[in-house]
Protein backbone atom coordinates (compact mmCIF):
# COMPACT_ATOMS: atom_id res chain seq x y z
CA UNK A 1 0.00 0.00 0.00
CA UNK A 2 2.84 2.80 0.74
CA UNK A 3 4.56 1.74 -2.63
CA UNK A 4 1.43 3.37 -4.50
CA UNK A 5 1.15 5.83 -1.97
CA UNK A 6 4.78 7.27 -2.57
CA UNK A 7 3.66 8.73 -6.19
CA UNK A 8 0.96 10.94 -5.05
CA UNK A 9 3.46 12.20 -2.18
CA UNK A 10 6.14 13.19 -4.12
CA UNK A 11 4.23 14.96 -6.82
CA UNK A 12 2.18 16.84 -3.86
CA UNK A 13 5.83 17.66 -2.60
CA UNK A 14 7.04 18.76 -5.78
CA UNK A 15 3.88 21.01 -6.35
CA UNK A 16 3.88 22.73 -2.80
CA UNK A 17 7.68 23.22 -3.25
CA UNK A 18 7.38 25.45 -6.18
CA UNK A 19 4.18 27.70 -4.58
CA UNK A 20 6.24 27.96 -1.94
CA UNK A 21 9.42 28.88 -3.74
CA UNK A 22 7.15 31.72 -5.40
CA UNK A 23 5.91 32.73 -2.74
CA UNK A 24 9.41 33.87 -1.03
CA UNK A 25 10.08 35.31 -4.78
CA UNK A 26 7.28 38.15 -3.82
CA UNK A 27 7.28 40.30 -0.45
CA UNK A 28 8.90 38.69 2.61
CA UNK A 29 5.60 37.57 4.86
CA UNK A 30 6.34 38.30 8.73
CA UNK A 31 8.55 40.99 7.98
CA UNK A 32 9.60 43.31 10.83
CA UNK A 33 11.48 46.36 10.38
CA UNK A 34 14.07 47.58 13.43
CA UNK A 35 12.95 49.86 16.12
CA UNK A 36 13.32 53.33 15.52
CA UNK A 37 13.34 53.27 12.15
CA UNK A 38 10.97 54.68 10.14
CA UNK A 39 8.53 52.79 7.36
CA UNK A 40 10.22 54.23 4.37
CA UNK A 41 13.89 53.04 2.72
CA UNK A 42 16.47 55.43 3.77
CA UNK A 43 20.17 55.97 4.91
CA UNK A 44 20.47 53.29 7.91
CA UNK A 45 17.54 51.92 7.66
CA UNK A 46 17.63 47.99 7.05
CA UNK A 47 14.37 45.83 7.14
CA UNK A 48 14.65 42.72 9.01
CA UNK A 49 12.67 39.35 7.94
CA UNK A 50 11.41 36.18 9.56
CA UNK A 51 10.03 33.56 7.78
CA UNK A 52 9.04 31.27 10.26
CA UNK A 53 5.40 31.60 8.94
CA UNK A 54 6.38 29.86 5.46
CA UNK A 55 8.34 27.39 6.90
CA UNK A 56 5.48 25.69 9.29
CA UNK A 57 2.98 26.11 6.33
CA UNK A 58 5.27 24.27 4.22
CA UNK A 59 6.04 21.55 7.24
CA UNK A 60 1.70 21.24 7.91
CA UNK A 61 1.38 20.79 4.47
CA UNK A 62 3.56 18.18 3.87
CA UNK A 63 2.34 16.42 6.96
CA UNK A 64 -1.16 16.40 5.54
CA UNK A 65 -0.21 15.68 1.89
CA UNK A 66 1.73 12.60 3.58
CA UNK A 67 -1.63 11.43 5.41
CA UNK A 68 -3.52 12.31 1.89
CA UNK A 69 -1.14 9.99 -0.29
CA UNK A 70 -1.41 7.14 2.07
CA UNK A 71 -5.18 7.16 2.17
CA UNK A 72 -5.08 7.57 -1.75
CA UNK A 73 -2.54 4.60 -1.62
CA UNK A 74 -4.71 2.80 0.14
CA UNK A 75 -7.93 3.67 -1.73
CA UNK A 76 -5.92 2.18 -4.86
CA UNK A 77 -4.88 -0.72 -3.14
CA UNK A 78 -8.38 -1.87 -2.43
CA UNK A 79 -9.88 -0.90 -5.21
CA UNK A 80 -7.92 -2.01 -7.83
CA UNK A 81 -5.32 -4.10 -6.47
CA UNK A 82 -7.47 -6.22 -4.75
CA UNK A 83 -9.75 -7.38 -6.67
CA UNK A 84 -6.15 -8.63 -8.86
CA UNK A 85 -4.61 -10.37 -6.21
CA UNK A 86 -7.53 -12.08 -5.28
CA UNK A 87 -7.78 -13.28 -9.54
CA UNK A 88 -4.19 -14.25 -9.23
CA UNK A 89 -4.43 -16.73 -6.20
CA UNK A 90 -7.36 -18.47 -7.29
CA UNK A 91 -5.73 -18.93 -10.69
CA UNK A 92 -2.54 -20.10 -9.45
CA UNK A 93 -4.42 -22.58 -7.42
CA UNK A 94 -6.04 -24.08 -10.14
CA UNK A 95 -4.54 -27.18 -11.76
CA UNK A 96 -5.11 -30.35 -13.67
CA UNK A 97 -6.73 -31.88 -11.25
CA UNK A 98 -9.16 -29.38 -10.30
CA UNK A 99 -10.06 -27.54 -13.64
CA UNK A 100 -13.33 -27.68 -12.60
CA UNK A 101 -12.86 -24.49 -10.50
CA UNK A 102 -13.80 -21.17 -11.51
CA UNK A 103 -12.66 -17.59 -10.45
CA UNK A 104 -16.90 -16.50 -10.26
CA UNK A 105 -18.41 -13.23 -10.58
CA UNK A 106 -16.72 -10.17 -8.97
CA UNK A 107 -19.55 -8.17 -8.40
CA UNK A 108 -17.98 -5.83 -10.78
CA UNK A 109 -18.91 -3.98 -14.14
CA UNK A 110 -15.44 -3.64 -15.02
CA UNK A 111 -12.38 -4.80 -16.81
CA UNK A 112 -12.02 -7.12 -13.86
CA UNK A 113 -15.21 -8.59 -14.57
CA UNK A 114 -13.90 -9.28 -18.19
CA UNK A 115 -10.85 -10.59 -17.27
CA UNK A 116 -12.12 -13.18 -14.96
CA UNK A 117 -14.92 -13.80 -17.12
CA UNK A 118 -12.42 -14.68 -19.93
CA UNK A 119 -10.23 -17.11 -17.52
CA UNK A 120 -13.09 -19.18 -17.05
CA UNK A 121 -13.98 -19.30 -20.22
CA UNK A 122 -9.90 -20.81 -21.21
CA UNK A 123 -10.25 -23.14 -17.60
CA UNK A 124 -13.64 -24.30 -19.08
CA UNK A 125 -11.76 -25.04 -22.21
CA UNK A 126 -8.81 -26.53 -20.73
CA UNK A 127 -11.27 -28.72 -18.96
CA UNK A 128 -12.70 -30.22 -21.79
CA UNK A 129 -9.47 -30.92 -23.12
CA UNK A 130 -7.86 -32.48 -20.56
CA UNK A 131 -11.51 -35.01 -20.23
CA UNK A 132 -11.17 -35.44 -24.00
CA UNK A 133 -7.58 -37.10 -23.49
CA UNK A 134 -8.21 -38.71 -20.42
CA UNK A 135 -10.89 -40.86 -22.22
CA UNK A 136 -8.64 -41.14 -25.28
CA UNK A 137 -5.92 -42.55 -23.64
CA UNK A 138 -8.90 -44.85 -21.55
CA UNK A 139 -10.18 -45.79 -24.38
CA UNK A 140 -6.94 -46.53 -26.68
CA UNK A 141 -5.55 -48.43 -23.78
CA UNK A 142 -8.50 -50.91 -23.63
CA UNK A 143 -8.24 -51.53 -27.65
CA UNK A 144 -4.95 -52.17 -27.35
CA UNK A 145 -5.26 -54.07 -24.35
CA UNK A 146 -7.85 -56.60 -26.09
CA UNK A 147 -6.16 -58.07 -28.53
CA UNK A 148 -3.29 -59.05 -26.69
CA UNK A 149 -5.69 -60.44 -24.12
CA UNK A 150 -7.10 -62.74 -26.71
CA UNK A 151 -3.65 -63.93 -28.35
CA UNK A 152 -2.71 -64.90 -25.22
CA UNK A 153 -5.95 -66.73 -24.27
CA UNK A 154 -5.71 -68.62 -27.71
CA UNK A 155 -2.21 -69.73 -27.00
CA UNK A 156 -3.22 -71.15 -23.73
CA UNK A 157 -5.65 -73.05 -24.79
CA UNK A 158 -3.78 -74.05 -27.39
CA UNK A 159 -1.08 -75.24 -25.18
CA UNK A 160 -3.39 -76.63 -22.80
CA UNK A 161 -4.47 -78.74 -24.82
CA UNK A 162 -3.21 -82.82 -24.39
CA UNK A 163 -4.81 -83.57 -27.96
CA UNK A 164 -3.67 -80.94 -29.99
CA UNK A 165 -2.78 -81.41 -33.85
CA UNK A 166 -0.63 -79.67 -36.57
CA UNK A 167 -4.36 -78.59 -37.88
CA UNK A 168 -5.41 -77.02 -34.10
CA UNK A 169 -2.58 -75.73 -34.43
CA UNK A 170 -2.71 -73.64 -37.46
CA UNK A 171 -6.16 -72.93 -36.49
CA UNK A 172 -4.61 -70.96 -33.09
CA UNK A 173 -1.79 -69.28 -35.18
CA UNK A 174 -4.38 -68.28 -37.57
CA UNK A 175 -6.58 -66.31 -34.63
CA UNK A 176 -3.23 -64.56 -33.21
CA UNK A 177 -2.32 -63.36 -36.82
CA UNK A 178 -5.26 -61.97 -37.20
CA UNK A 179 -5.76 -60.47 -33.89
CA UNK A 180 -1.86 -58.85 -34.24
CA UNK A 181 -3.24 -57.53 -37.63
CA UNK A 182 -6.08 -56.29 -35.65
CA UNK A 183 -3.52 -54.77 -33.41
CA UNK A 184 -1.75 -53.12 -35.97
CA UNK A 185 -4.44 -51.89 -37.91
CA UNK A 186 -5.17 -49.37 -34.48
CA UNK A 187 -1.56 -48.72 -33.86
CA UNK A 188 -1.38 -46.94 -37.34
CA UNK A 189 -5.14 -45.50 -36.65
CA UNK A 190 -3.40 -43.76 -33.62
CA UNK A 191 -0.15 -42.94 -35.28
CA UNK A 192 -2.59 -41.01 -38.13
CA UNK A 193 -4.83 -39.43 -35.86
CA UNK A 194 -1.33 -37.92 -33.89
CA UNK A 195 0.27 -36.97 -37.05
CA UNK A 196 -3.35 -35.14 -38.02
CA UNK A 197 -3.11 -33.26 -34.95
CA UNK A 198 0.56 -32.35 -35.13
CA UNK A 199 -0.34 -30.08 -38.75
CA UNK A 200 1.14 -29.52 -41.64
CA UNK A 201 4.79 -28.75 -42.25
CA UNK A 202 4.99 -28.55 -45.71
CA UNK A 203 2.46 -27.97 -48.69
CA UNK A 204 2.36 -29.11 -51.81
CA UNK A 205 -0.01 -28.89 -54.74
CA UNK A 206 -2.84 -32.07 -55.17
CA UNK A 207 -6.00 -32.51 -56.99
CA UNK A 208 -8.72 -33.64 -54.67
CA UNK A 209 -10.14 -35.94 -57.71
CA UNK A 210 -7.48 -37.38 -58.18
CA UNK A 211 -6.64 -38.68 -54.28
CA UNK A 212 -10.42 -39.53 -54.39
CA UNK A 213 -9.90 -41.44 -57.56
CA UNK A 214 -7.16 -43.15 -56.43
CA UNK A 215 -8.87 -44.12 -53.02
CA UNK A 216 -11.85 -45.61 -55.28
CA UNK A 217 -9.71 -47.94 -57.04
CA UNK A 218 -8.36 -50.00 -54.36
CA UNK A 219 -11.68 -49.99 -51.98
CA UNK A 220 -13.31 -52.34 -54.16
CA UNK A 221 -12.68 -55.31 -51.51
CA UNK A 222 -14.28 -53.00 -48.71
CA UNK A 223 -17.33 -52.86 -50.71
CA UNK A 224 -20.11 -54.61 -49.18
CA UNK A 225 -21.62 -56.01 -52.66
CA UNK A 226 -25.00 -54.65 -51.92
CA UNK A 227 -24.12 -50.99 -51.68
CA UNK A 228 -23.51 -49.19 -55.20
CA UNK A 229 -20.72 -46.40 -55.09
CA UNK A 230 -21.24 -43.30 -57.58
CA UNK A 231 -18.69 -40.94 -57.90
CA UNK A 232 -18.31 -37.61 -59.84
CA UNK A 233 -14.95 -36.13 -59.76
CA UNK A 234 -14.48 -32.95 -61.18
CA UNK A 235 -10.92 -30.95 -60.37
CA UNK A 236 -10.60 -29.48 -57.32
CA UNK A 237 -6.91 -28.37 -56.57
CA UNK A 238 -6.10 -27.51 -53.64
CA UNK A 239 -2.52 -27.72 -51.13
CA UNK A 240 -1.43 -29.46 -47.98
CA UNK A 241 -0.20 -32.96 -47.08
CA UNK A 242 -1.31 -35.38 -49.97
CA UNK A 243 -0.51 -38.78 -48.02
CA UNK A 244 -2.74 -36.75 -45.01
CA UNK A 245 -5.70 -36.04 -47.30
CA UNK A 246 -5.66 -39.57 -49.29
CA UNK A 247 -6.09 -40.66 -45.41
CA UNK A 248 -9.45 -38.47 -44.89
CA UNK A 249 -10.92 -39.27 -47.91
CA UNK A 250 -9.90 -42.91 -47.07
CA UNK A 251 -11.65 -43.07 -43.73
CA UNK A 252 -14.65 -41.26 -45.28
CA UNK A 253 -15.16 -43.56 -47.52
CA UNK A 254 -14.71 -46.17 -45.18
CA UNK A 255 -16.49 -44.98 -42.97
CA UNK A 256 -19.88 -44.65 -45.79
CA UNK A 257 -19.44 -48.45 -46.78
CA UNK A 258 -18.89 -49.61 -43.26
CA UNK A 259 -22.43 -47.88 -41.47
CA UNK A 260 -24.55 -48.41 -44.68
CA UNK A 261 -27.81 -50.51 -45.44
CA UNK A 262 -28.68 -53.50 -47.39
CA UNK A 263 -29.27 -52.18 -50.91
CA UNK A 264 -27.72 -48.34 -49.65
CA UNK A 265 -25.71 -46.48 -51.82
CA UNK A 266 -22.61 -44.16 -51.21
CA UNK A 267 -22.26 -40.65 -53.48
CA UNK A 268 -18.34 -39.74 -53.69
CA UNK A 269 -18.27 -35.41 -55.21
CA UNK A 270 -14.87 -33.28 -55.84
CA UNK A 271 -15.76 -29.99 -57.07
CA UNK A 272 -13.64 -26.31 -57.51
CA UNK A 273 -14.99 -23.51 -55.16
CA UNK A 274 -14.19 -19.91 -55.46
CA UNK A 275 -11.53 -20.51 -52.55
CA UNK A 276 -10.45 -23.99 -52.28
CA UNK A 277 -11.69 -27.91 -53.27
CA UNK A 278 -14.51 -29.60 -51.70
CA UNK A 279 -15.39 -33.00 -51.01
CA UNK A 280 -18.23 -34.38 -50.31
CA UNK A 281 -19.29 -38.06 -49.06
CA UNK A 282 -22.53 -38.99 -49.02
CA UNK A 283 -24.04 -42.20 -47.72
CA UNK A 284 -27.43 -44.19 -46.59
CA UNK A 285 -27.52 -46.20 -43.53
CA UNK A 286 -29.44 -46.32 -40.10
CA UNK A 287 -30.94 -43.09 -38.88
CA UNK A 288 -28.46 -40.24 -36.89
CA UNK A 289 -30.27 -37.97 -34.43
CA UNK A 290 -28.53 -34.36 -34.77
CA UNK A 291 -27.27 -34.16 -31.32
CA UNK A 292 -24.99 -37.42 -31.96
CA UNK A 293 -23.32 -35.75 -35.25
CA UNK A 294 -20.46 -34.33 -33.38
CA UNK A 295 -19.69 -36.68 -31.04
CA UNK A 296 -19.09 -39.22 -34.00
CA UNK A 297 -15.78 -37.27 -34.42
CA UNK A 298 -14.91 -37.68 -31.30
CA UNK A 299 -12.45 -40.80 -30.64
CA UNK A 300 -14.07 -44.41 -29.98
CA UNK A 301 -17.60 -43.42 -30.77
CA UNK A 302 -20.16 -45.14 -32.40
CA UNK A 303 -24.18 -44.39 -32.58
CA UNK A 304 -26.30 -44.90 -30.12
CA UNK A 305 -23.30 -45.08 -27.70
CA UNK A 306 -21.93 -48.24 -28.37
CA UNK A 307 -18.73 -49.70 -27.51
CA UNK A 308 -16.65 -50.77 -30.64
CA UNK A 309 -16.79 -54.62 -31.20
CA UNK A 310 -13.95 -56.77 -32.70
CA UNK A 311 -14.77 -56.31 -36.76
CA UNK A 312 -16.97 -53.13 -36.46
CA UNK A 313 -13.45 -50.57 -36.58
CA UNK A 314 -11.59 -48.82 -33.80
CA UNK A 315 -14.00 -45.83 -33.66
CA UNK A 316 -10.95 -43.51 -34.69
CA UNK A 317 -12.04 -42.88 -38.47
CA UNK A 318 -14.18 -39.87 -38.09
CA UNK A 319 -11.77 -38.49 -35.97
CA UNK A 320 -8.59 -38.38 -37.82
CA UNK A 321 -10.94 -36.79 -40.40
CA UNK A 322 -11.50 -33.96 -38.05
CA UNK A 323 -7.53 -33.74 -37.07
CA UNK A 324 -6.30 -33.81 -40.86
CA UNK A 325 -8.54 -31.22 -42.01
CA UNK A 326 -8.23 -29.11 -38.92
CA UNK A 327 -4.48 -29.37 -39.51
CA UNK A 328 -4.96 -28.36 -43.10
CA UNK A 329 -7.21 -25.57 -42.41
CA UNK A 330 -10.05 -26.93 -43.77
CA UNK A 331 -14.23 -26.51 -43.24
CA UNK A 332 -15.68 -29.45 -42.39
CA UNK A 333 -19.73 -29.87 -42.07
CA UNK A 334 -21.71 -32.89 -41.22
CA UNK A 335 -25.50 -32.96 -41.36
CA UNK A 336 -27.66 -35.89 -40.40
CA UNK A 337 -30.10 -36.89 -43.59
CA UNK A 338 -33.56 -36.66 -42.95
CA UNK A 339 -33.89 -40.43 -44.62
CA UNK A 340 -30.56 -41.95 -42.86
CA UNK A 341 -26.82 -41.62 -43.27
CA UNK A 342 -24.90 -39.01 -43.30
CA UNK A 343 -23.79 -35.87 -46.04
CA UNK A 344 -20.03 -34.92 -44.74
CA UNK A 345 -18.42 -31.62 -46.37
CA UNK A 346 -14.65 -31.03 -46.36
CA UNK A 347 -13.42 -27.72 -47.89
CA UNK A 348 -9.74 -27.26 -48.90
CA UNK A 349 -8.34 -23.82 -48.98
CA UNK A 350 -5.99 -23.51 -52.19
Amino acid sequence: MLLYAIPFFVSGTVLLTAALVGTRSSAPVGAVLDPGLGPGPGPGMRPTTTTYFPFLTWSLCLVALLLVSVGLGWLVTARFLRPLRTITATARDISASNLHRRLGPTGRADEFAELAATLDDLFGRLEAAFASQRRFVANASHELRTPLTAQRAVLQVALADPDTTVDSLRVACGEVLELGATQERLIEALLTLASGEQGVDRREPFDLADIARQVLSYRPSHRPADVAVDSTLDAAPASGDPRLVESLVANLVDNALRYNVAGGRVEVTTSATSSGARLSVRNSGPVVQPAQVARLFEPFQQLHGRRIRHGEGHGLGLAIVRAIAEAHGARLAAAARPTGGLDIEATFPR
